[in-house]
C-alpha cells in the first residue's frame, strides 16, 4: 500500500492507495505548531479509523506548501511507517517539464496535479484547483507546465468580507436565486459563487487565446470545486482525488529509477 499526503495551507489530505485503488481519503487541519508526535499520533488515528494496518504500506510520498513543517511530516510518517517518503520537487516530478521563469517556486501541489492531467486526461488541459488559493493552471498538448493564474480562495474572501464589513454575516456556499440579489444573502452568494464560476470561465477563455488552440479538457479539484463547478457555463470535469493521483504516480516514477 501507498500512503500519500498532501500538506496545504488549511488542510492536509490523507489518502491510501492499495494498488491502483484509493481505500480512503482523509483530511485534517494543518498547523504549525504541531510538533511531529503529535502528527503522528493524528495520522495513526486516521489510518486506524479507515481499518488501515500501517506494517502493510510499502511506501509513502509528501506534497507539502507549508514548508516550515514539511520536515515534521516526513519524520511522523517515517516514524508510523518506518519508511522514508518521497518529497515532492521540480527534481521528484516525475519528469514533468516545468516552462516558468523560476521552476523552483513552482507549489508541489501544482506539480502533482499538472503530472496527473498529463496521465489522465486529454491535453491540452487547465488545471483548476479551488482551495485556500484558487489556482488554474495550464498544461499543453506535449504536457509540459506552461503557467497558472493564482487568487484570493474562496474561504479567504467570505472570511474578509464577514469579519471586515460590519453589516455582511457569514453565508453558505449554495447558489443564489438569481444573479441580481434582492437581500444581502443572495448578493454575497451571487458574488462569491457565480463570480468565481464567472472568473473560472473567463480566465479559461483567456488561457486558449494565449495558447493558441482549443483545450482538450479542463479538470477542477479542490475542496470549493463541487460547490463552483455545477455554476461554470463551459464544461469542467470534477476530479476530487486528482492531487492524490499525481503523488501515486510521481512515487511510481521514483521507485522505477
Amino acid at each position: 500500500m501507498l500512503l500519500a499526503v498532501d500538506a496545504g495551507n488549511s488542510n492536509i489530505t490523507v489518502g491510501v492507495f492499495d494498488g491502483d485503488k484509493l481505500l480512503s481519503v482523509s483530511r485534517i487541519y494543518t498547523d504549525r505548531g504541531r510538533t511531529e508526535d503529535q502528527y503522528a499520533v493524528e495520522l495513526l488515528e486516521i489510518l486506524k479509523l479507515n481499518g488501515i494496518d500501517t506494517p502493510a504500506f510499502e511506501g509513502a510520498i509528501i506534497s507539502c506548501v507549508v514548508t516550515e513543517i514539511t520536515k515534521i511530516l516526513c519524520r511522523a510518517v517515517r516514524k508510523i511507517t518506518g519508511l522514508d517518503p518521497v518529497c515532492v520537487s521540480v527534481e521528484n516530478s516525475a519528469g514533468l517539464i516545468i516552462d516558468i521563469e523560476s521552476p523552483s517556486q513552482l507549489g508541489t501541489d501544482l506539480i502533482a496535479t499538472a503530472v496527473a492531467v498529463r496521465e489522465k486526461y486529454p491535453l491540452p488541459c487547465i488545471v483548476m484547483d479551488l482551495g485556500t488559493a484558487t489556482k488554474i493552471s495550464m498544461v499543453d498538448a506535449k504536457g509540459v507546465f506552461r503557467g497558472c493564474a493564482i487568487a484570493a480562495g474562496i474561504g479567504i474572501s467570505l472570511n474578509a468580507l464577514s469579519v471586515k464589513t460590519s453589516q455582511l454575516p457569514a453565508i453558505s456556499l449554495d447558489a443564489p436565486r438569481c444573479p441580481i440579489g434582492r437581500n444581502t444573502i443572495d448578493a454575497m452568494q451571487s458574488g462569491t459563487v457565480l463570480g468565481t464560476a464567472s472568473m473560472l470561465d473567463g480566465l479559461s477563455v483567456r488561457f486558449e487565446k494565449e495558447l493558441g488552440e482549443k483545450v482538450e479538457s479542463i479538470v477542477a479539484t479542490g475542496g470549493y470545486s463541487s460547490d463552483i463547478v455545477p455554476q461554470c457555463e463551459r464544461d469542467i470535469i470534477l476530479d476530487t482525488s486528482l492531487l492524490l493521483d499525481g503523488l501515486k504516480i510521481i512515487y511510481e516514477s521514483c521507485t522505477k529509477k
